[in-house]
């Protein structure tokens, strides 16, 4: 199977994702054996937007496989993109340098651009309001570990749905499996776009917006929290949308027993819980959610290099 690039999440069948599932968990539980399987390959991270996870963690996935990273931590700034080299040129130039390109930009579609023009392989870390597939990857593999499956789940996403790239990239992959139910929770500015919407009803998913999180609470197998996303929207959008929906001490007493709450992190005052119950509590699996993110990119990269070698 061709996959030369990783842009979108609708890339992903069913059976790749399971495959890359059992890659990721025969890689966690035989860590060093895999500890030379791309001896040789370097992965360059152009992120010109912060991040903290998804570029370490695609650093330290080549890394224990035994390749070498090269990056610049800020490539807004500290690259040659603040002297007007466009993006085409920049993976022409770095694709020459690398085998991997992970990329992180401001604008949507940036990813795609580059995948056109560069030799190496271009990987979405996230593009403007776009998508985050590497990001739906992780967050289906954290539910089939979690939960032990990835059908017949209620999943509330709650929070910036308009800007937040994360919960798109997680439609298009609950779309492809069987009686799943979304429920949409967001303030009424920042609600998901139609185009996801479209998307969910061609594929047959149910899903539903609502207005009242502690109802949505008692019934979700999965709650998906979301930050508002200050930095996309206006200072008027942000202040009639923060503080809505905020899951603490009283919320969490509403979420089911064998639920899971998620986040993509950072998470900042949408959760609002003592470390104590972070670390205690089965529930909170953002912490096992962002950990995972190293083995399943693992399992990415060598699929994405065993698949073109």
């Amino acid at each position: 199977m061709e996959f030369k690039h990783f842009i979108e999440a609708q890339q992903l069948t069913s059976d790749l994702l399971f495959s890359l599932f059992k890659e990721a968990d025969s890689i966690r539980a035989n860590l060093e054996q895999h500890s030379s399987d791309l001896k040789g390959k370097i992965l360059a991270t152009l992120f010109y937007e912060p991040s903290t996870r998804t570029r370490l963690s695609f650093e330290t996935a080549m890394l224990r496989l035994g390749g070498q990273v090269i990056s610049t931590e800020n490539a807004k700034e500290f690259s040659s993109a603040i002297k007007g080299e466009s993006m085409e040129d920049t993976a022409r130039v770095v694709g020459s340098y690398s085998d991997f390109i992970v990329i992180r930009h401001h604008e949507e579609g940036t990813a795609k651009r580059a995948s056109e023009v560069s030799r190496a392989h271009i990987i979405n870390a996230g593009d403007g309001k776009g998508q985050h597939p590497t990001q739906a990857l992780l967050d289906l593999y954290t539910i089939y570990r979690e939960l032990g499956k990835v059908e017949g789940l209620k999943i509330a996403m709650v929070g910036d749905l308009a800007s937040g790239r994360t919960v798109r990239s997680l439609c298009y992959l609950l779309g492809k499996f069987k009686n799943n139910e979304i429920i949409f929770v967001s303030p009424e500015n920042l609600k998901m776009r139609d185009d996801i919407k479209e998307y969910l009803t061609k594929h047959g998913v149910v899903f539903k917006e609502e207005t009242s999180l502690n109802e949505v609470l008692k019934v979700a197998d999965i709650i998906y929290m979301t930050r508002i996303q200050k930095e996309r929207i206006s200072s008027e959008d942000y202040e009639r949308a923060r503080g809505q929906f905020v899951i603490n001490e009283e919320t969490l007493k509403l979420v089911k027993p064998e639920a899971r709450v998620m986040h993509p992190l950072p998470h900042v005052e949408e959760i609002s819980l003592p470390v104590s119950v972070e670390q205690n509590d089965k529930r909170i699996a953002y912490f096992r959610q962002s950990e995972n993110g190293v083995y399943i990119r693992m399992a990415l990269l060598k699929f994405m290099d065993s698949t073109n070698s």
